[in-house]
């Protein structure tokens, strides 16, 4: 889904999290509503809908309100509105978040593969014309100014270590919405400094 010119990058990378989350579970994907949190997880929780946010916040609105909505019944807009969730239409929850420590990409790794999917933050000043292969760029600060969902992983003796990142901006960027981004490599882009994903008891 393209988020176009609405900043709500943290509602995807949240919805990432909580869908990987729900899969884990249910062992169904549902497709969940990111306008769900751009209109409803706000300055209650620290986030600004289009004007950006928080993975953890949203998630921590999901938690408080034992839900969020299917795509098909509150699908994406590309706008801030109204409030319209309802219990009726939840299609999955969270019960916690969990933090990594802060530039550990040992504990990210072990998470992508015992958790699943997990949310972060990155320095997206200069992913914007990335199409393809191990993106190793020489300058590129640990301050996140993007969040972005980690999917995997890979890395042998014979290859540049990446974690395979998928972005928010529509199949047309990047490697059809995905990028590599170098792992092990003294927390590139910050893409360990804000980790989190969700938990379910």
């Amino acid at each position: 889904m393209l988020k176009g010119y609405c900043g709500s990058c943290w509602a995807f990378s949240a919805v990432g999290v909580l869908e990987g989350l729900n899969f884990n579970h249910s062992g169904h994907l549902v497709s969940l509503s990111e306008q769900n949190l751009v209109d409803c997880s706000t300055s209650k929780y620290g986030n600004e809908g289009c004007d950006g946010g928080l993975p953890a916040s949203a998630i921590k609105y999901v938690i408080d309100n034992n839900g969020i909505d299917g795509e098909d019944d509150y699908p994406y807009e590309g706008v801030e509105g109204t409030c319209r969730y309802s219990r009726l239409y939840s299609k999955a929850t969270a019960s916690g978040i969990v933090r990594l420590p802060y530039g550990d990409e040992k504990k990210l790794a072990e998470a992508v593969a015992t958790v699943g999917p997990i949310s972060v933050g990155i320095d997206a000043s200069g992913i914007s014309t990335y199409k393809s292969g191990v993106y190793a760029p020489k300058h590129c600060s640990h301050r996140p100014n993007h969040a972005v969902l980690i999917v995997g992983y890979d890395g042998t003796k014979k290859r540049i270590p990446y974690w395979l990142i998928k972005n928010s901006w529509g199949t047309s960027w990047g490697d059809n919405g995905y990028m590599k981004l170098i792992r092990n490599n003294h927390n590139t882009c910050g893409v360990a400094t804000m980790a989190v994903y969700a938990t379910l008891h």
